[in-house]
């Protein structure tokens, strides 16, 4: 009998927080709000999640697209979601409605390991002083370190030829460009934020590489996007860290780079780096507990940094090098550009790019083509605005699919080919249609964008300097079709680099 006691009572237990689940969930979802765009049905308590493959989100959000239109909505978890496609949508809620789209939606696991809304890095903070002040900081500390002046070209040019130096170890064998270009890319990371480089084969590195790739995997992975729109799970003893299990691994090795740093910092010394210029900024602020500069946001910033700002160039050059072998005609139209610009002798530098515009067509084409993140960084709503007509309450989760403006079938002329003519007028001249925003656009444009443009043009120019690439004798030429997860990656390939 209290058996069968127990049972009714976990039975009405289960229904009664299944009913206010539901109207909570009802609470919640704007679907039924006047002018609310519309969108698939959600489940109750799960929302559309089961219907949103993960795996390839881009793909899923285009079908969606045609189905509902360029603006949409869907609810994931417990979380108001609205998809804005194609330019004119896009642009009039990045641009227009810069202020009110500035904003990030919480992030749920970073609350849950210790991080306050005062510790948040650059790419997740909120919109607000915290955000304001790191975003300030970076981007004249960029500046302070050579963005736009020679110190920074310098990095980026020798690192160049360290990994024209790797491309040459090989001697024209096939091999995979991935780990060398990852390599190049994050020593210009480690250069800006601790003021030196890595050896190619240093054991650290290697690991600092692997884990870093881990961790985009982790934070990319279905059941993490769970736990932010669900956060409830997070309440499951010892789950998070065993979702993330390499974040605390990456982080920790962050950790020691930046105590060995702190070691040799004199403060009476112009600062050397990133983080010497962080660390000042925390002796500053001692004493001040609305300061953003403390030692948990520097771990945060620095993160940051090294994984947006390895993962996206590295993974550009990837798809350079590819849509080279597969294009050997505007490989050699290159080449016949920087022969006639530049030579064969003289390292390339920025001032060139001026005078280079079919390079610049092309490596502007292999970022709209390669199209490596989709769906840019969510932003939210902090103020009810209107969009296409359609009405977006404030705290309204917003997915701004890059992808389809960056293929846009109204603006470019092959949306789905590689045509670096997509980039230049009738008469040869370099233009940039308002529909290219791979860095996204607004307030929350991508603060690393002038970085990478230098990086892609130095590093593409250096190798195509160097270097012919085709594909390996007997192999059958690789797909331009991508791997999508967090970022669209090439297929992995493989290709010879033959000395000029």
């Amino acid at each position: 009998m209290g058996l069968l006691t127990g049972d009714v009572l976990t039975t009405l237990a289960l229904a009664m927080a299944v009913f206010l689940l539901l109207v909570d969930l009802m609470h919640r979802c704007p679907r039924w709000a006047a002018r609310y765009p519309p969108g698939p049905m959600p489940l109750p308590g799960l929302g559309n999640l089961l219907q949103v493959d993960f795996q390839d989100i881009s793909y899923c959000f285009s079908k969606l697209q045609r189905r509902f239109g360029d603006v949409y909505s869907l609810q994931l978890g417990w979380t108001p979601v609205v998809v804005l496609n194609g330019l004119v949508a896009v642009r009039e809620a990045l641009v227009k409605h810069n202020e009110d789209t500035a904003d990030r939606p919480p992030t749920p696991i970073l609350e849950y390991l210790g991080f306050g809304p005062r510790s948040e890095g650059i790419f997740q903070a909120r919109y607000g002083p915290a955000w304001r002040e790191q975003r300030r900081f970076s981007v004249s500390t960029l500046r302070l370190f050579g963005l736009g002046k020679k110190s920074l070209e310098q990095w980026v040019t020798e690192e160049a030829s360290c990994l024209c130096a790797a491309f040459a170890d090989h001697a024209g064998r096939p091999f995979s460009p991935s780990e060398s270009l990852n390599k190049a890319v994050t020593n210009v990371m480690a250069s800006l934020t601790y003021g030196r480089r890595f050896e190619y084969d240093d054991p650290r590195f290697l690991r600092l590489l692997t884990l870093m790739n881990e961790v985009l995997l982790e934070q990319s992975s279905f059941l993490i996007q769970m736990l932010n729109f669900i956060p409830v799970l997070l309440r499951i003893p010892g789950l998070v860290h065993k979702v993330i299990p390499r974040q605390r691994e990456f982080m920790a090795l962050l950790d020691e780079l930046v105590t060995e740093h702190r070691m040799t910092w004199d403060p009476a010394q112009p600062p050397r780096d990133l983080t010497d210029a962080f660390l000042a900024e925390v002796e500053k602020a001692k004493g001040n507990p609305e300061s953003s500069f403390n030692d948990e946001n520097l771990r945060l910033v620095v993160s940051d940094l090294f994984s947006a700002g390895m993962v996206t160039t590295s993974t550009t050059l990837v798809w350079a090098l590819l849509l080279m072998i597969l294009h050997p005609d505007v490989q050699r139209r290159v080449q016949q550009e920087i022969d006639e610009v530049i030579g064969q002798v003289r390292r390339p530098e920025m001032s060139d790019q001026a005078h280079m515009p079919f390079t610049t067509a092309v490596i502007h084409e292999v970022q709209r083509f390669g199209d490596i993140v989709p769906l840019g960084v969510p932003h939210m709503t902090s103020r009810d605005i209107e969009v296409q007509g359609f009405l977006i309450p404030k705290g309204t989760l917003l997915f701004t699919n890059l992808s389809s403006v960056l293929k846009d079938e109204t603006v470019w002329e092959k949306p789905f080919r590689f045509h670096p003519e997509h980039f230049l007028d009738a008469q040869g001249r370099f233009v940039k249609p308002e529909a290219f925003m791979p860095f996204s656009a607004g307030r929350r444009a991508c603060l690393g964008e002038p970085l990478a443009r230098m990086e892609l043009f130095l590093f593409f120019t250096c190798l195509l300097q160097r270097f012919s690439f085709s594909v390996p004798p007997g192999h059958s030429p690789p797909s331009d079709h991508g791997v999508s997860n967090f970022l669209v990656s090439p297929f992995p390939y493989q290709l010879c680099a033959v000395p000029r």
